[in-house]
């Protein structure tokens, strides 16, 4: 299932939504029309478990092509959030997890050439997400070398402590798109977090396709264009830690719980690594996408503060 989180009107509350075809079904409405209950929230549904779920695969196979009036609307008519518009806690990001990111990361931003033992992680504030569309700040009293790198995010399910690499996909809820936004230049002694959390660094969706749809999350191609021109394309099946191995390592020490969400990490060809380096500026325009779960496109806009 393709479930996102969406507005219907600029003053509407934000609703769970599933994508079938060109419509979007409210999934609150769609079972009350039928005498049940589910959840309005992608945190609500995530919080139901492997039972809501399975009860929203039931719904919608006895309702079948007839929706009752009211239950769907056109997908172009709706404005498309975040599908977890305010994660509950920080995300995980995952630095330098493909090959080719290490040895460019290692020519340009001072970091180590050789291959990480273990997990980079990092975390970025739930204030750095945005939803499909909205747009990137660029603060050039901030930042001049902002930078852009396409990731596909595991969304966890179920809480997870210490547990196994055999085990762990099995905590997955689903999967989705994050442009890991990077100030290039904000780094603090080698920490990242100002770096990779200021607002809007997290541009997130446009939706989350359920664990079922992905059998496999390491075969999967990803890439990113600015202004139409690519400069990412990877496979996920590049990753240097698997996004089971991901789940096992934090979870041994952080633990995991619904709603959480992993960056696994971005390929070669950020503008950091570039020759010369290239950087997002205003009047850009981001597009990133996973194969099988979705594209984002994201506008950079000028944020600097005016002078007074």
């Amino acid at each position: 299932m393709k479930l996102v989180t969406y507005r219907n009107g600029v003053e509407a509350a934000a609703r769970l939504g599933l994508c079938q075809g060109d419509q979007v079904i409210d999934v609150a409405a769609l079972a009350a029309s039928q005498g049940q209950s589910l959840p309005d929230t992608m945190l609500g549904l995530i919080d139901a478990g492997q039972a809501g779920l399975n009860a929203l695969r039931a719904l919608m196979t006895s309702v079948g092509e007839a929706l009752p009036a009211g239950t769907a609307t056109a997908l172009a008519n709706v404005t498309l959030l975040a599908p977890i518009p305010r994660p509950r806690k920080n995300i995980f990001g995952i630095g330098l997890n493909y090959t080719e990111h290490v040895a460019e990361s290692a020519k340009t931003l001072d970091t180590n050439p050789d291959l990480p033992r273990e997990p980079v992680v990092f975390s970025k504030p739930p204030t750095s997400v945005i939803g499909p569309n909205e747009p990137i700040l660029h603060d050039s009293s901030m930042t001049k070398q902002l930078d852009w790198e396409v990731e596909l995010t595991a969304i966890i399910g179920t809480r997870a402590k210490r547990v196994s690499r055999a085990e762990a996909l099995s905590h997955v809820f689903g999967y989705s798109v994050m442009i890991d936004v990077s100030a290039r230049d904000n780094r603090r002694a080698g920490q990242w977090i100002f770096s990779k959390g200021m607002d809007s660094y997290a541009p997130f969706g446009p939706c989350i396709v359920t664990a079922d749809e992905i059998p496999d999350p390491h075969a999967l191609d990803l890439w990113l264009t600015v202004n139409g021109v690519e400069k990412q394309r990877s496979n996920t099946a590049k990753m240097l830690f698997k996004v089971d191995e991901l789940i096992a390592d934090i979870s041994r020490g952080i633990t995991l719980e619904p709603g959480d969400i992993i960056a696994t990490g971005t390929p070669a060809g950020v503008g950091a690594g570039r020759d010369p380096q290239e950087w997002m500026w205003p009047g850009d325009v981001i597009v990133a996408c996973v194969e099988g779960v979705g594209t984002l496109r994201h506008p950079v806009v000028d944020s600097t503060p005016s002078e007074s």
